[in-house]
């Protein structure tokens, strides 16, 4: 039996870009475009109504921006998971992003077959950035650390494989180069990746990363 398509949202204030979205989207059989919305207020009513697996969010919208609109989209339907799609590749709107909860962020030059594999990794559980956004984050978080005294206390929640399981993500490492890393198994740091997330309570990879930097895990100039 064939897997249900990936329900997706479509959120952006420029008619043309909207529709060639939706018709870049079905040319896949695996996604289904359930909505659209011209600004950040539908996207909201929209989310709410429709539940969607994946929305795609762009910053500059009337009525609400994007990152605001990310956060109510993610309490109207917590099960959503967000990829900010946007022209501007501006640290405010990445760390703005990443704060209100969106599970990827992917400028609009992105070519459409990267952004239905992201579509498809996000909606699976995975977190998707473009790599220029990727270094970004690395970096914004290794020189502007924030050591959060709770963050402390949630690792004390992990086991000693855990926190460097932890350590070795916020690296930027994938799975398979943390699975040579430490010669155990791709399943296994999958297994070990659920479990981080689940004790921490993040919601994907990219959380994972930003609170590695914020407990102190990981620090300015250390692999």
């Amino acid at each position: 039996m064939a897997a249900d398509p990936v329900r997706v949202l479509v959120c952006d204030d420029d008619d043309l870009l909207r529709e060639a979205l939706g018709m870049m989207l079905a040319a896949d059989e695996r996604i289904a475009v359930v909505a659209e919305a011209a600004d950040g207020l539908d996207a909201v009513a929209q989310a709410r109504e429709h539940a969607p697996d994946v929305t795609l969010m762009d910053v500059r919208m009337p009525g609400r921006d994007g990152i605001e609109a990310t956060r109510e989209v993610l309490a109207a339907a917590p099960a959503t998971r967000v990829i900010i799609l946007t022209t501007f590749e501006d640290d405010r709107y990445i760390f703005g992003a990443l704060k209100a909860g969106a599970s990827g962020f992917l400028l609009k030059r992105t070519s459409p077959e990267e952004l239905i594999a992201a579509i498809h990794a996000v909606a699976e559980g995975d977190s998707l950035l473009s790599p220029s956004v990727t270094r970004r984050v690395l970096e914004r978080m290794a020189t502007h650390p924030m050591v959060d005294a709770a963050g402390r206390d949630g690792l004390d929640e992990l086991t000693s494989r855990e926190r460097e399981v932890l350590e070795l993500i916020a690296t930027g490492l994938t799975n398979r180069e943390i699975a040579e890393e430490l010669t155990i198994g791709e399943a296994t740091v999958k297994t070990h990746v659920r479990r981080i997330l689940m004790k921490l309570g993040l919601r994907d990879r990219v959380h994972a990363v930003v609170f590695a930097y914020e407990s102190g895990l990981v620090r300015p100039g250390r692999r």
